[in-house]
Order: structure tokens, then C-alpha cells, then sequence
């Protein structure tokens, strides 16, 4: 590789890096009206550059990436904080009234905000930016595990073994090395995301058996679009280990969280994390914090043919 190419690679990386902290920026903040020019601060971009940037770098302009991430949270809200009522959810979003909010929402996933709560009497919408922009059928009976549990039940065959008598661990910090699967949950991006990353830490001494492999899943993939969640796979490694692009550093924190088995059907795994968030949390008395979902791998699914694996999501305010 002559040094041109050196350059345009490395340069490449920082865009990376930079753009990264505008998109964690973006999730701090959408609970606020926030503008370009503050976005583009967060990256260290002139605002001027910044758009162009971003849009080849994240396949969206950064209103409609926003936008996107402000109506998904809103989704999420109205399934899992039943006791939020729809304009609170709006003010928690950075809307500036109840009536902007159900338009936006309503123009996005063909539903309105009150429907995503009656899922029994809603049929499913095609009409919407999120089919036509994503070609994602939003299905509001798949955000409900009481209603697709027939399916699991019928799907997940000799395999299954969920137990929602989950436990709650201490987790000490741990640092990871990571790396970001480039098409989100879809099969063959994080087969090759994981292939890069065990090869990674095998060829810096950390054996296959050896390995912790945990991901954080940042999204729900029965609203977002499967190509359009973030998905980062990461293993366990010393403090000391020198992590250079496309791999990054990433800590575990500290903490309690609760840990829940699951051992079945690679497709029954989103049954699995909304039926913890949906109908273990509101009766347990303890709240997940903001820190991703993580699951935590204990086979390989190519090679077994079924997902062997625990859910760790950390808990919020415990003593």
C-alpha cells in the first residue's frame, strides 16, 4: 500500500471516529431541539463540511437520522412506560407539542401513538416514510410477546429454554475490543463482523475457547430496520491491549444487572428481549438504566445450528 493510500485510509478512520461522537452526541440529546451546527460541533466539523460527511458516512441526512432516532425512542416509550402518558412522551422526545408529535409519528409508521397501545383491534400499516423510505412493514403485534408467543411456542422447538426467574449479577468493568457489524442484524453482516473480530483476537493471543464474546445490541429491530440497527461485536480483553481501526475500545461498566438464559431458535431472540422488557421488568420493582442490551455468548450458532446465549441488561439506581 503506497502512503496516498495510507493517507485516505487513515484519514477515512477519523471521519469514522468523528462522525461516531456526533451519533453519540444525537443520542444524548433527543430529549431536546438540537441543530446542525451543534451536531457538527460534536464531531469537531466545520458545518459547512459537516452535512456532506455525514450523509456518506451514515446513508442519512443528519435531520432524517434525528428524526428517525427521535420517533423510534417515542416507539419504544409508548410499549414500555405505560405510565407515560402520549404528550409526555412527546416532551421526553424534543417535540414541542402532543399534535406535532402524533403527526410525525403518525406520517412515519402509518400508526398513531394511541394505536401502538391497542394492538389487539389495530390491523398492520404499510403506509408510512418507514416502508416507503425502508421497506420495513411495521407489524405492532410483533412489539407485543403475548400476542407472537404462539409462535415462539410453535417455532422455537426442542431448543427452547427461556427462564424468566432471572438473576441479578455484580459485573465488574471490563474493557472489550470492538467492532461495528456494517448492516446491522442482518445474518450475513454479523457473521463477517464476528469472523473479523475472533480472528482479531486470535491473532493477539486470546484463544477461541478463550474468548468473551458479548454484543451490544442498541436497537430494537421490531421498529428499526434490521440494516439500520446498531449492532457491535465485542470481546473481552486486558487494559493494555492496543486496538487500532476499524476495531475500537469499548468498557463494560460496572454495575448490577439482571441475566436472563435463552437457548433456542436464532429468530425467537427479539420474543426474548421484549418479553423481559414487556413482562419481567414491570413487576420486578427495578428499572434498566440507558447502557445497551448485551448478549453474551455461550455457543457458536453456525455450528449448532440454535442460539445458546444470556441477556445482560444493567439495571438503574440499585444500591
Amino acid at each position: 500500500m503506497n502512503n496516498l493510500s495510507l493517507m485516505r485510509k487513515a484519514t477515512g478512520n477519523r471521519y469514522a471516529e468523528r462522525v461516531n461522537l456526533a451519533l453519540r452526541f444525537i443520542h444524548e440529546n433527543l430529549d431536546r431541539p438540537i441543530d446542525l451546527k451543534e451536531i457538527a460541533e460534536a464531531s469537531s466539523f466545520s458545518i459547512y463540511h459537516f452535512h456532506r460527511i455525514f450523509l456518506a458516512l451514515v446513508g442519512e441526512t443528519v435531520n432524517a437520522y434525528v428524526g428517525r432516532k427521535r420517533l423510534e425512542r417515542a416507539a419504544n416509550l409508548l410499549i414500555f412506560k405505560k405510565e407515560l402518558s402520549i404528550t409526555e412522551i412527546a416532551i421526553a422526545t424534543g417535540f414541542s407539542s402532543s399534535a406535532n408529535f402524533a403527526k410525525s409519528f403518525k406520517l412515519y409508521f402509518g400508526v398513531s401513538p394511541s394505536q401502538i397501545r391497542k394492538p389487539i383491534s389495530t390491523e398492520n400499516s404499510k403506509i408510512g416514510k418507514l416502508f416507503s423510505k425502508h421497506g420495513k412493514v411495521f407489524n405492532i403485534k410483533d412489539i407485543y410477546p403475548e400476542i407472537v408467543a404462539n409462535w415462539v411456542t410453535n417455532n422455537l422447538g426442542q431448543f427452547e429454554e427461556i427462564h424468566m426467574n432471572v438473576k441479578i449479577v455484580d459485573v465488574k468493568e471490563q474493557v472489550a475490543c470492538g467492532l461495528a457489524s456494517p448492516a446491522g442484524y442482518e445474518s450475513a453482516s454479523l457473521f463477517k463482523t464476528w469472523d473479523k473480530l475472533i480472528g482479531w483476537a486470535r491473532n493477539n493471543g486470546i484463544e477461541d475457547e478463550k474468548q468473551e464474546r458479548f454484543a451490544f445490541c442498541h436497537d430494537n429491530p421490531t421498529i428499526t430496520p434490521i440494516e439500520k440497527c446498531r449492532y457491535e461485536a465485542v470481546v473481552v480483553v486486558s487494559p493494555e491491549a492496543r486496538i487500532v481501526e476499524p476495531f475500537f475500545k469499548v468498557v463494560i461498566p460496572s454495575g448490577k444487572y439482571v441475566v436472563a438464559h435463552y437457548k433456542g431458535a436464532p429468530e425467537g431472540t427479539t420474543n426474548f428481549h421484549m418479553s423481559l422488557y414487556s413482562n419481567w421488568f414491570p413487576n420486578s420493582g427495578f428499572e434498566p438504566d440507558g447502557f445497551p442490551l448485551m448478549e453474551h455468548y455461550l455457543n457458536d450458532v453456525r455450528k449448532d445450528g440454535y442460539v445458546e446465549m444470556e441477556a445482560y441488561i444493567k439495571l438503574k439506581n440499585v444500591i
